[in-house]
This record gives C-alpha cells, structure tokens and sequence, in this order.
C-alpha cells in the first residue's frame, strides 16, 4: 500500500510550500461526498475536520464528538487537536501552507490563516496522488409539483423580484441543497441525500445557467426545465462569467468557494449574503 503522506509531502517542493491542509469537505461543500480525500490521508471517518500536513508533522483538528475515535483512527500519525484551535493557528505561524481554492471560502480563509501565508494550488494534492473512481454520472430528475408543493417559476419569480429590488445584476447560487429547491430537482451525487452536484447562475432578466457535467442535464434539459446551451461544463465557467454584461453579483458566502469568487471578482462587484 503506498503511503500517501510521504507521496503528498514529495510535492512541497514543487510547489514551494511548507504544507498543505485537507478539509473534510469537497467541492460542492457537502459533508458527506464520494470523494472523502480527508479520510484517505488520514483514516479519519468523521464528518467534521482538517488535516494539516508538514514537513516534518502531522496534525488532525476535530471536534469534541471525535476526540477518542480520532485517536483511534488516526493516532499514530496525527497529532490530534480540538477543532476549534485552527483558528488563528500559531502552529503553522510564518509558513506557506498550501490549499485547494475549491475548498474553502474567503470566510474559512480569514479565520484559519491569520499567522502565515497561503498559496493557492490549482490542482488538488491528493488528486494527484489518488485516483478517485468516476463512477458513471446518473442524470438529475424533477420532482412533481404535487410533492414539492410549489412550481420551480414561482421560485425564480421570487428570486428575479428581488434582484431588481436590490439592484442586482446576478445571483450566483454554490450550495446543490438551495439548487435542488429551487429547481425542483435531486441527484444521485452525495451517499446519504439526494443532492445534485452543481450551481446555478440567474439574472435579473430570468436567464438562467446551470453549471454542471451536461450529461446529467439530460432529463431536465428533455423535460425543457432548461436548455442545453444554458448548461455549462465546470471547465468552461470563467469564459461565461467573462462574456457576462453588468456590474453587481450576489453570493453566498458560506459555500463560495474562492476560486469562485476569485474567478467573479475579476468582472464583478460581490455582494455577500
């Protein structure tokens, strides 16, 4: 079995970084994913942690629900660590730890690097190291109106009001919870809920963008929920944010991650809510 710590550590100096920290969630935010890049580097099942790999130690910050099993899982080769001591960490002071900018928020950003300086990485390290099995992708499907309660039009007429409201040109929806509502939609993405891995963009003039992989659009885009030029690949999300007209974006801030907002502070001004 190869040791995935000595692989990861093997790539400091390529990227010129003292370390590298893994959270417990993807990209989606999830808390719960298919690819649980924490537990591999650590053997930490737990919902709820980081592991923050240096050269020379290892540390595992949980909270007090995974103390004992942490230790268990994890012992060995972790120092273990009551969560909440990442913030404004003086452990990792003055060292240039490297992340995954899908993986945090600016928020996360501010509370956990307040002694030393980050480098963003555009490939995840673990990746890199783990091939993660892309399962075939189930497509996502509608639920009836007589369960969800509610219409998916009314919604976004509600979303559309308050833009103009607020003078707002967009709203860029990150978390697949508040995508499924919206849409009346669900997935096969996450292993304990029905979530559909992927985020919305909605302008005030009611156009709409999924971004997602296309073929798990295919239902939606049958049912004329939405059409296949308003879904776009992952890949290809900066060149429409750069093709987009306006000025103002709305976010929410506890599930954009920074390359997100990294990507829309190029064109737009963030609001934040």
């Amino acid at each position: 079995m190869k040791n995935i710590i000595s692989d990861l550590k093997s790539q400091f100096l390529k990227y010129d970084i003292d370390g590298y920290i893994i959270p417990q969630n993807d990209e989606f935010f999830s808390e719960y994913s298919n690819k649980d890049r924490l537990k591999k580097i650590s053997n930490f099942t737990g919902s709820a942690g980081y592991a923050v790999i240096l050269k020379n130690r290892n540390y595992l910050f949980v909270d007090s629900r995974y103390t004992i099993q942490a230790q268990l899982e994890s012992g060995k080769k972790f120092k273990i660590l009551n969560y909440e001591d990442i913030f404004n960490c003086k452990i990792f002071k003055n060292l240039v730890i490297g992340i995954d900018p899908n993986l945090f928020t600016s928020i996360q950003i501010k509370k956990i690097f307040t002694y030393n300086k980050i480098k963003l990485i555009k490939e995840n390290l673990i990746d890199n190291i783990i091939k993660f099995k892309n399962k075939n992708p189930k497509p996502f499907y509608s639920l009836e109106k007589k369960i969800v309660g509610e219409g998916h039009k009314n919604k976004l007429y509600k979303i559309i009001k308050y833009l103009k409201k607020n003078n707002l040109d967009y709203i860029f929806i990150t978390a697949p919870e508040n995508v499924a509502w919206l849409l009346n939609i669900r997935g096969v993405d996450n292993p304990n809920s029905p979530i559909p891995n992927c985020h919305l963009l909605i302008d005030k003039k009611n156009n709409l963008y999924l971004i997602c992989e296309k073929k798990k659009a295919k239902k939606i885009i049958v049912e004329k929920k939405i059409s296949e030029k308003q879904v776009i690949e992952f890949g290809n999300f900066e060149k429409l944010i750069k093709d987009l007209k306006g000025n103002k974006m709305i976010i929410d801030y506890k599930t954009c991650s920074l390359f997100f907002e990294t990507v829309l502070r190029k064109k737009f001004k963030i609001l934040k809510k």
